[in-house]
């Protein structure tokens, strides 16, 4: 087992590894043997201002430091997953099940992350704009936004962490973490570690392991962060961004989806198969844009129904430490149970059970649904696990309508002989991103990467980062005299 988690099961404050001063510890257990990987007494409010004070200190220096300096600390950190790589690899699949495969998956975007985080601290330029006035010069300064509170989630932990904290530091911010309880070290003091090693200085990555039954609303609510950058759920991010508007905070907000991807009349039927059921089943369905639901054209339904269910069928559950698996453990127990509630649901609702998986502990197997009624909410809510429902259409207008018909907005794809065809469908689409010819699951460093709808708010990735993280400042000079009216 990695010592990762006996080294790093600690708080991360101020440059210093220490434990946190609650009264109750958190235990982080591997979700498919359910063994104990480490147990990390929780940070009080105490704690969360401690850590938010130092990289307040910490962070006035760095914003003045060269920009050149700043990216060698990003240079390093990313040798330096490239050098630990299996030993990150390892603690993926013991903390959250994740497969061989996804560890893979997520090890590769977070260095092409690390990439472009270099890039980034480079990034920020000033404009001159004109003035009506004679003798003016308008100066815009793009500056840091001084402090930054990151809440991850325990589903791409590393990934997700670093695609909002390394950005954040390119751009001359001091950062806050509070990684998801049931992926402390991968999402959290891992990353610390990281930094530290790679030369940042101290004070300006702070790690908080609480819960919110122990600090409340704190981590949010507190003065010093301008900006709480949030990945999860759509329930927890409205209450964020509630409390952030409430302090006069800027909230960037990835939440939730209910992806469609849709397979039109004329689409290659194998190749929708495959791009369908990697969508769906990648990390046990534990994705945000993770096709919950398959939509397809009538008159290819039967065809596709029975490549689809024929390759589901041979996806192996088990061991995330086996290469062959392709499903290993959700998350906890409570997901597992919310899993099996859904599939009872579906069928209590009138659904049949093409495949119906079983479920021992965390491990659930994948299930597919099909003649779910058309006003079911399980339609329209975000599943969390491996459960597929296909939904037959009627033309295009037909699968619009349906695509649509969901609070949420974040991915979706579409498949079709005709490249425009396919992305004059993806216009009509209320989606922050969609994908002709291919998968729900994209994340790619310099596109922008967000939802509409209850999928969230604001966008990350690329030059977006720089409206998350830094702000704009008008400075003007007169160079001449302005005349006064009294």
């Amino acid at each position: 087992m990695s010592s990762y988690f006996t080294d790093l099961a600690q708080q991360y404050i101020d440059g210093e590894w220490r434990p946190g001063t609650g009264s109750w510890d958190i235990i982080d257990f591997n979700p498919y043997d359910n063994e104990k990987l480490a147990s990390v007494t929780i940070a009080t409010a105490d704690e969360v201002d401690a850590a938010y004070r130092a990289a307040e200190r910490a962070q006035k220096q760095w914003a003045a430091t060269n920009p050149y300096a700043r990216r060698a600390v990003f240079e390093k950190a990313l040798r330096l997953v490239e050098e630990r790589e299996e030993e990150i690899s390892e603690a993926i699949v013991a903390e959250l099940g994740g497969t061989r495969l996804k560890a893979a998956f997520e090890l590769h975007l977070a260095k092409e992350f690390l990439r472009e985080a270099v890039h980034l601290a480079l990034r920020p330029e000033g404009r001159i704009i004109p003035s009506p006035v004679d003798g003016k010069e308008n100066r815009v300064y793009r500056v840091p936004v001084g402090v930054v509170g990151v809440i991850s989630p325990f589903n791409f932990p590393f990934l997700l962490s670093l695609k909002s904290v390394a950005p954040a530091l390119a751009l001359g911010n001091g950062v806050v973490l509070k990684p998801h309880q049931n992926t402390p070290i991968v999402g959290g003091t891992l990353v610390a570690k990281l930094f530290e090693d790679a030369g940042l200085p101290g004070g300006l990555l702070n790690v908080v392991v609480t819960d919110i039954a122990e600090i409340g609303d704190a981590f949010i609510e507190h003065p010093v962060p301008k900006v709480i950058s949030f990945t999860g759920s759509d329930k927890v991010g409205r209450h964020v961004a509630t409390v952030c508007a409430a302090h006069f905070k800027r909230s960037v907000l990835e939440l939730g989806g209910n992806s469609a991807l849709v397979v039109l009349d004329d689409a290659d039927v194998d190749y929708a198969v495959d791009a369908a059921v990697f969508s769906r089943y990648v990390h046990q369905g534990q994705v945000c844009m993770a096709a919950n639901r398959v939509l397809v054209d009538r008159t290819v339904a039967d065809e596709f129904t029975e490549k689809f269910v024929a390759k589901v069928r041979t996806l192996k559950t088990g061991d995330p430490r086996d290469p062959s698996t392709v499903i290993g453990p959700v998350i906890n127990s409570s997901q597992a149970d919310a899993v099996s509630g859904v599939v009872d649901q579906a069928l209590a609702e009138g659904a049949t059970a093409l495949v119906h998986g079983t479920v021992t502990d965390n491990l659930v197997e994948p299930s597919v649904l099909t003649g779910l009624p058309a006003d079911s909410a399980l339609l329209r809510q975000e599943v969390f696990g491996p459960v597929a429902f296909l939904v037959p259409f009627d033309g295009e207008e037909e699968a619009v309508r349906l695509v649509n018909d969901t609070p949420y907005g974040l991915s979706g794809a579409v498949h079709t002989a005709d490249v425009e065809r396919g992305v004059n469908f993806a216009k009509r689409i209320d989606t922050g991103m969609f994908h002709v010819n291919d998968g729900t699951v994209h994340d790619e460093p310099i596109v922008p990467f967000g939802g509409e709808k209850h999928s969230g708010v604001g966008r990350l990735n690329g030059d977006t980062m720089l409206d998350a993280f830094t702000t704009q400042k008008w400075i003007s000079v007169q160079h001449g005299r302005s005349g006064f009216p009294f």
